[in-house]
């Protein structure tokens, strides 16, 4: 899990507005966030398959998020992979 105060950052610097903690931005950054947790908790453990499931499942919804957010509005999911440095 992401630690409180690393996920109060991420979420003031994707939010929208102040009281912002849901939106697409918000949700892909800390899917993202928590994709790198585990990418690094694998570089050591690398027989934890109950975890790598739970890893596959993240990539998943950060993925359908990102689908959604490319339906809806082009700009701010360009700007999102910008931001995040995914490779889309």
């Amino acid at each position: 899990m992401i630690a409180a105060e690393r996920k109060t950052s991420v979420i003031q610097s994707y939010r929208l507005h102040d009281k912002d903690t849901g939106s697409p931005e918000v949700q892909v950054a800390l899917l993202t966030e928590r994709i790198n947790e585990l990418s690094d908790h694998f570089k050591s453990h690398a027989k934890d398959h109950h975890s790598r499931r739970g890893l596959l499942r993240i990539v998943s919804q950060r993925r359908r998020l990102l689908e959604y957010l490319r339906r809806n509005d082009p700009a701010r999911y360009q700007e999102l992979i910008q931001r995040l440095g995914l490779r889309r």
